[in-house]
């Protein structure tokens, strides 16, 4: 009792993190306070909230959580990490995170008569479709180029390319839906018909992180215009003039050849500038290419923390040979109408853990024992599947582990489970998923992910695990059931 005393009678402040948290929209996100100086918060008065303080988004008092006093949209999506509570460190955990989360977070600590609080603030970034971009047509002398994407959050920047550089779009909106993601329309209108291609660029601007199409425009798609009609216009009134003002024809005829001479240095400094112009587009179309490799190029550096470009990740991982109903499915760039070069007879292959007796997925190497691998499933629109990596732990078939992606009907989640229990769930959003899905497994880092491959996004990841022993792809065409 005398040591609870001396402690509430104790000066302390609270800090918080000097940045931002960063968090995926749908991810987890961490917010960390710390007691200065050190000392145990365990019998301290603890509350995060927002604006308010009587409406908590957690409240930790008497040694355990309290849920009286908190927020309805927080209910079941928090904890209070305290593992190390006892050195006056803890930290707010919110599940599965919203638009609605982003902003700022006050840790609140009340001992006796003290207390003290801090801000935190969260930055929740959602990462849109790839842009669709498109032509709209003819208009102002030029084409019409069109460009939406959508579930960014925070609103994103939009940026056209060209060979020419960095153009402003000619009409651009920005719409919000109910959960707060932005939808975008940009359009320009192009009128060189030498810059071959035009680049739609949409960036989040918080993280960089951004997403591009490209479309070709071919020239004869613009619409021409005869030079000699537009040299005639200019030079006619100028010659009903001449023939007007001067009677006699030797006049007229030095006047001729002075304007054929004039047209000839005209046309020779058109095709020089033709001829500088076209130079610098081929640069400036280099500069591109070479932004392009760099942007690549960091990229792999820092692959692991980004959840972009599943083809760029195929780089850094071994295509895992798979067959389903005696069919190859390939995990290169290969013809896939060459039927010749993905089909082969699976009499002599056999699924070498018997006790995975519902898997429809047979790997050629056997099992998973080290290393990177991805391979693609094409789970059309049955209603029900489940796609992922199972792990054999070698003891009785029910110790067998499951981390897979699964639908039922109408509902999507990602689970972990052995054949009596399920470990961990989470429901996902239909629109995150597609027919076709490829799998990445690192075996060194612990890590299942997977990709939707029709618009080249992130599904979900298995992170932070701890693998041993034999994993083995898994595909059943029907939900889960435990027994």
């Amino acid at each position: 009792m005398a040591e609870k005393v001396a402690l509430a009678l104790s000066e302390f402040t609270v800090k918080g993190p000097a940045e931002p948290v960063v968090a995926l929209l749908g991810a987890d996100a961490t917010l960390p306070c710390q007691l200065t100086p050190e000392q145990s918060a365990a019998y301290m008065h603890i509350r995060w909230y927002r604006t308010q303080l009587s409406s908590a988004v957690l409240v930790y008092y008497n040694g355990q959580e309290q849920g009286g006093e908190q927020m309805l949209e927080y209910r079941g999506r928090t904890e209070l990490v305290r593992d190390t509570i006892n050195k006056g460190s803890v930290a707010l955990k919110i599940q599965r995170v919203r638009t609605s989360d982003n902003g700022q977070y006050r840790c609140y600590f009340k001992d006796g008569d003290a207390s003290h609080e801090a801000i935190v603030q969260l930055n929740v970034i959602g990462l849109g479709s790839v842009p669709d971009i498109y032509m709209a047509g003819l208009e102002n002398d030029g084409i019409k180029v069109l460009c939406s994407s959508k579930g960014w959050f925070p609103k994103p920047t939009v940026k056209w390319r060209d060979m020419a550089g960095v153009k402003s779009s000619l009409f651009e909106s920005q719409d919000q839906n109910e959960d707060g993601l932005f939808k975008v329309e940009a359009s320009l209108v192009v009128t060189d018909s030498s810059l071959d291609n035009v680049t739609c660029s949409i960036q989040n601007p918080l993280s960089g992180q951004e997403k591009m199409s490209a479309i070709f425009l071919p020239e004869p798609f613009f619409p021409r215009v005869s030079p000699w009609k537009t040299a005639l216009a200019g030079t006619l009134p100028v010659l009903v003039l001449l023939l007007t003002g001067i009677g006699y024809f030797g006049w007229k005829e030095h006047k001729a050849k002075e304007v054929e001479i004039k047209k000839k240095e005209v046309k020779a400094q058109e095709s020089k500038q033709m001829k500088l112009e076209k130079e610098a587009a081929i640069n400036q179309r280099e500069t591109l290419k070479k932004e392009l490799e760099q942007r690549k190029a960091l990229y792999k550096e820092d692959w692991k923390k980004a959840l972009l470009y599943p083809d760029w990740r195929m780089e850094l991982f071994s295509p895992a040979t798979v067959t389903i109903k005696g069919e190859t499915l390939p995990q290169n760039n290969s013809d896939p109408d060459n039927k010749e070069s993905v089909r082969e007879e699976t009499k002599d292959l056999s699924f070498s853990n018997k006790r995975v007796d519902d898997n429809f997925i047979i790997l050629h190497q056997g099992n998973f024992t080290s290393g990177r691998y991805f391979w693609k499933v094409v789970v059309g629109d049955t209603d029900e599947w489940a796609l992922g990596v199972v792990e054999d732990t070698l003891q009785d078939t029910s110790s067998n582990i499951f981390r897979v992606l699964e639908k039922k009907g109408d509902q999507y989640k990602a689970c972990t489970y052995n054949s009596k229990t399920t470990s961990e769930e989470v429901s996902l959003s239909k629109e995150a998923f597609s027919q076709v899905i490829v799998v990445f497994f690192d075996y060194e880092d612990g890590d299942i992910s997977f990709y939707n491959m029709t618009e080249g996004t992130h599904i979900y990841s298995f992170t932070k695990l701890s693998f041993s022993g034999s994993h083995y792809p898994y595909y059943k065409r029907n939900s889960t059931e435990l027994s």
